[in-house]
């Protein structure tokens, strides 16, 4: 369990020299073991199974924070209905009338970067990843609401990201409560009341209709029997939108810098294509940082029918998850899993249950167009209005803030040049 917490890369590496693509490890908290598997066709064979659940533990740490309607942790007919409803919003054409607004927050941000100063680009992904839900998402333009809700949607953000403080919080609150515990408590009241009234006022728009923040969408979404949401499940599917899609992108985006920072034959093709107004490159690029730095180590199932795959069969109750990093470095399926190449997404893209950084079937993350695409806007603008530097010629080191893998130090970076864009030349030279 220590080796999972601190050293979770290296801990899988060794159980698959020892044990093989297959193994069990009984983790802390759970009632049993949990397999592990990272063979395609066991993956396919476990996320296209709609009877497989979700394995139990993840309640007593999310609904307090998302809400007993969130997508995160329905099962079963009452998740389907649900994620159908909220999929079209994050539909790809949807996502170009995002664009200009995600410009604009990052050009802000761009420009408040220090020149020829050390700073955490993480830190920095995780201030525009917030404001790009909070504008995107909430829909919430301007004016002390969105100050307010940026501020404390930020402090419950930070308490929920240590693995500790969960540990702790969960401690207090069975043992009595008080102190750390009731204080997250009444920070999360405050936003509740926040994005109710944030809600109220949404509804009382008479340009609702017209609106394009995807809580305007939510709201005018109905049902297969015709129903809407009711205020109370929007704010938990907003909760899930701000928990699933803030520090996952924002570490996805810290991953790619530490990789392409380190690789500059790699970020001069990139910031080429980039200035010719190519993004085949761009894509590739996230997918293959994606596949080296998975920011979620595991997305598992409690098997609802017996799995028969990869050589195995497994009962059904049994809990098995995919070990993302491991199914992402096999080298059957990846030549030098461990390089650093994106070539590899232009030319024969690898099966789809071998690149699984969303999760996969019923369940895959609902958000992964819209982190894609917000991801293609972040490395654009930045990479073609700045001359970055890592601060450290080394590679980041593997941390944990709540359930993502994450650059340890943060991927302290150095601007040493900023303009409207970068000129073709300068490009060229790196």
């Amino acid at each position: 369990m220590l080796r999972w917490a601190f050293r979770p890369i290296a801990f899988m590496e060794d159980c698959r020299r020892q044990f093989g693509d297959s193994f069990s490890v009984r983790f802390l908290g759970f009632e049993r073991p949990m397999v592990l598997i990272s063979d395609p066709e066991a993956i396919k064979a476990l996320y296209r199974e709609r009877e497989h659940g979700l394995p139990p533990g993840r309640n007593a740490i999310l609904e307090p924070i998302v809400g007993s309607k969130s997508l995160l942790i329905q099962q079963g007919a009452e998740h389907l209905s649900r994620r159908r409803l909220m999929l079209p919003p994050f539909h790809g054409e949807r996502m170009r009338s995002y664009e200009a607004t995600m410009n604009e927050i990052v050009g802000a941000e761009i420009d408040s970067w220090p020149l020829n100063s050390e700073f955490p680009i993480h830190a920095r992904m995780q201030a525009v990843t917030l404001e790009i839900i909070l504008r995107v998402v909430f829909g919430v333009s301007s004016g002390p609401r969105l100050d307010r809700l940026r501020e404390m949607l930020g402090t419950v953000l930070t308490e929920t990201a240590s693995p500790g403080r969960q540990v702790l919080g969960l401690v207090l609150q069975r043992f009595g409560g008080g102190g750390m515990f009731a204080r997250f408590e009444g920070q999360l009241r405050e936003v509740d009341e926040l994005l109710m009234a944030e809600i109220a006022e949404h509804r009382q728009r008479p340009d609702l209709e017209q609106r394009e923040d995807i809580l305007s969408m939510l709201m005018q979404a109905e049902f297969e029997d015709g129903t809407r949401m009711e205020d109370r499940e929007l704010r938990d599917q907003l909760m899930t939108l701000l928990l699933a899609g803030h520090e996952t992108t924002a570490t996805a985006l810290a991953w790619t810098f530490d990789l392409l920072l380190r690789h500059p034959a790699v970020l001069g093709r990139l910031r080429e294509s980039l200035l010719a107004g190519e993004e085949d490159y761009l894509r590739a690029t996230i997918s293959e940082s994606l596949r080296l730095r998975p920011v979620i180590p595991l997305a598992g199932r409690r098997l609802g029918k017996e799995l028969v795959a990869d050589g195995l069969t497994l009962p059904e109750g049994t809990d098995v998850t995919p070990a993302i990093w491991l199914a992402h470095t096999r080298p059957d399926v990846y030549p030098e899993p461990f390089a650093f190449k994106p070539e590899r997404f232009l030319e024969d893209a690898p099966d789809t249950y071998a690149w699984i950084p969303f999760g996969g079937g019923v369940r895959r993350c609902i958000g992964a167009t819209f982190a894609e695409f917000e991801m293609r806007v972040v490395l654009r603008e930045v990479l073609t209005r700045c001359e970055l530097r890592k601060a450290s010629p080394l590679p980041e080191r593997t941390g944990r803030r709540n359930i993502t893998l994450s650059p340890k130090d943060g991927t302290p970076v150095v601007v040493t040049d900023r303009a409207q864009r970068i000129s073709r030349d300068m490009a060229f030279s790196a």
